[in-house]
């Protein structure tokens, strides 16, 4: 990946901030595994798997002091083997998977996730930053996929907590919703218009239809203005050629079944 492509920690490091509930050992055991999987040298990657193993360890029980001293040993042993493989060889991007394990132990979660971009794929990094966040009723895969689109995170994590939480709505209406944010056009107006939507009890014939008024099909929101008027439903009429999507489930309704 180019340097162009490749985010800075300053990115990064929102996940973190998204979240008060950030799982920082579930972080970096997922992570670790990606990261050490690249580190070319057998001997290298089986110490930075070790060093892996004794951190998240403490991560899980932070009030170890057994735990913290191994866990510190064993970071600062990794650092010390790279740093003098590096003043060896002089290759850096050999060594690059084995920089960005440091920073990952020791805790830079932001800096090791940019450096990661360099020999990973970001959506594999993406899929556990996300995971990390342990968000209750929260669509991930919905997340990852704004997030890899080039989606700020915090608009894909509030899309991801919409999705979660109106995960019972029907799925022509999590459809429209998917890629109403795909598009970055799912605004809590939005939400609750397509709430209206979801509790309007359409049948499929009527679903369809309001999906098509949804996307905004200008003959047929005329058609069906011109009969909301026609049904003494001026104000109704008057708000779907304005494109209020309120009016979209009260004219859905009135499709005969």
């Amino acid at each position: 990946m180019t340097d162009e492509r490749r985010h800075p920690a300053s990115w990064w490091a929102q996940f973190q901030e998204a979240s008060d509930r950030f799982d920082t050992a579930y972080l970096t055991e997922g992570l670790g595994d990606l990261i050490n999987a690249k580190i070319a040298s057998p001997l290298l990657r089986r110490e930075a798997e070790i060093a892996a193993d004794v951190v998240v360890r403490h991560l899980n029980k932070p009030n170890s002091a057994e735990l913290a001293e191994r866990a510190g040993k064993a970071v600062q042993r990794l650092v010390e083997t790279v740093r003098r493989l590096e003043e060896r060889s002089g290759d850096a991007f050999e060594l690059a998977p084995a920089h960005a394990a440091c920073h990952l132990l020791e805790g830079r979660f932001a800096d090791a996730a940019s450096a990661a971009e360099e020999f990973l794929k970001t959506q594999q990094i993406l899929r556990v930053f996300v995971g990390a966040l342990r968000m209750e009723r929260f669509d991930n895969d919905l997340a990852v996929r704004m997030l890899a689109a080039g989606h700020a995170p915090g608009t894909a994590l509030n899309s991801g907590s919409v999705m979660g939480k109106y995960s019972w709505w029907p799925s022509w209406l999590t459809k429209v919703v998917t890629e109403r944010a795909m598009a970055g056009r799912l605004d809590e107006q939005t939400i609750s218009a397509l709430d209206r939507c979801a509790y309007a009890e359409l049948s499929p014939a009527q679903a369809r239809i309001a999906r098509r008024l949804l996307a905004g099909e200008q003959d047929l929101i005329e058609a069906t203005a011109t009969r909301l008027e026609a049904l003494n439903e001026p104000r109704a009429a008057k708000l779907l050629r304005e494109g209020d999507l309120t009016a979209v489930a009260l004219a859905a309704r009135l499709i005969p079944l």
